[in-house]
């Protein structure tokens, strides 16, 4: 068989043409490529990092399509599921190439597998900095007890709040802050994805995000609940409602949970997800 080869392009258009019906083929695997890939399309190159993405595909001889990647610096790499030879070639070509990569997202074998093949080629030091598992929601079993109050869409007024919770989150998950607040709240706000639940006073006490429906999926992030305020099952009842409303559509509802987070897993699969797969980040130095 003929040796397989990437394809490297900075054209959006020319990589959604290429990719799609691979990426359509397994959509759940696939779910962050294709709503980065759809966020670029509507709000431009840099909705996703401060520098010009690029894509690639990986061909069989045949010319089908094995494997995508895409690009959005200064995030992660993110690469389709790989075999370790052809994630190797990749890190060799892109090294060559003089690419910056600062990390990889992907599935968890993938991840490691280029990760070793950068720290050969370049001799940059790697680490695996987060792991996570994707969820996909069977049947949505609403909590047992809800606490006092309601959800609601959050609208303009809460754009400050949005963007507070935004920064907060970053923080406590130990994530990089790679777009302004203020822009990721207009964001989910133009989409009515952002929902809040209140207590009966009005008083915001969390929230669970929705990005737009992808290739039939839609996918709940993130989920958050100030420090001070956990504990009073706020969480569950504002992922119970986003994801309802979700599945009511009859959209793929998914998920993706940090695995070093117990309580925030114990809690998806109460409600009805599933696993799907483990993806993991690597950083190089």
């Amino acid at each position: 068989m003929e040796p397989r080869d990437w394809q490297l392009t900075d054209d959006l258009a020319e990589f959604r043409r290429a990719a799609e019906d691979f990426l359509h083929s397994r959509p759940a695997l696939h779910t962050v490529t294709l709503t980065v890939a759809g966020a670029l399309r509507t709000r431009g190159p840099y909705a996703h990092g401060s520098e010009p993405p690029y894509f690639g595909v990986l061909r069989d001889p045949d010319g089908s399509v094995r494997a995508t990647l895409l690009h959005t610096p200064p995030r992660p790499l993110q690469l389709t599921p790989l075999d370790p030879e052809d994630a190797a070639a990749l890190a060799d070509r892109l090294a060559e190439a003089g690419h910056q990569v600062p990390g990889v997202w992907a599935e968890r074998e993938t991840a490691a597998a280029f990760a070793t093949a950068w720290q050969r080629c370049t001799g940059t030091t790697a680490e695996q900095s987060e792991r996570q598992r994707l969820y996909r929601l069977a049947e949505l079993t609403p909590p047992e007890s809800t606490p006092p109050g309601r959800a609601r869409v959050a609208d303009a007024a809460d754009r400050e709040l949005l963007a507070r919770w935004y920064v907060e989150f970053a923080a406590d998950t130990g994530g990089r802050i790679l777009q302004d607040p203020a822009e990721w709240a207009d964001s989910r706000l133009a989409h009515g994805g952002a929902t809040l639940w209140e207590t009966p006073d009005g008083t915001p006490v969390s929230l669970a995000g929705n990005l737009p429906e992808s290739a039939g999926q839609i996918r709940v992030a993130p989920v958050y609940t100030p420090a001070a305020l956990r504990g009073h099952g706020y969480a569950g009842a504002v992922t119970a409602e986003v994801s309802g409303r979700a599945a009511a559509t009859g959209a793929e509802v998914l998920l993706f949970t940090d695995l070093a987070n117990p309580v925030s897993n114990r809690l998806y699969r109460r409600l009805g997800y599933r696993p799907v797969a483990d993806f993991a980040t690597w950083t190089f130095a």
